[in-house]
């Protein structure tokens, strides 16, 4: 069972580790929203192509939809610029400037320490 799951991500990429566009790969941070052309191909798309274009109705970035899929990370990466390139995900990656702006990475860290925890209390801001 335990090896199962290491196969599992060479399958679902036919073995690619790299999309099908010819960038480096999509950061963590970039931001993914289905297209009109997305939409409409839904029903014809299988397996997880569907699931990443479905959840895709709002924007996420690379790593919510690799979590909320429960999906590899680099799966999401490599099965999202298929999806590009065919032209049912619009890609935003975000400008590099902010992604390395420490204010913007210290609003992240106050938003997760206001999440409540299972108990409902909120985290130590320490």
């Amino acid at each position: 069972m335990g090896r199962a799951s290491a196969i599992r991500p060479f399958l679902l990429t036919a073995g690619r580790v790299a999309g099908s566009g010819t960038g480096p790969p999509l950061p963590v941070e970039t931001q993914i929203v289905t297209t009109p052309d997305g939409l409409s191909a839904l029903r014809s798309l299988t397996f997880e192509r569907r699931d990443i274009v479905a959840a895709c109705r709002r924007p996420q970035s690379v790593a919510e939809l690799a979590a909320r899929l429960h999906l590899h990370l680099n799966v999401v990466r490599v099965l999202a610029e298929d999806l590009r390139a065919a032209g049912h995900l619009a890609v935003h990656v975000p400008n590099t400037g902010t992604v390395h702006d420490i204010s913007v990475l210290r609003r992240v860290i106050d938003g997760l320490r206001a999440v409540p925890d299972s108990r409902g209390s909120l985290r130590d801001s320490s």
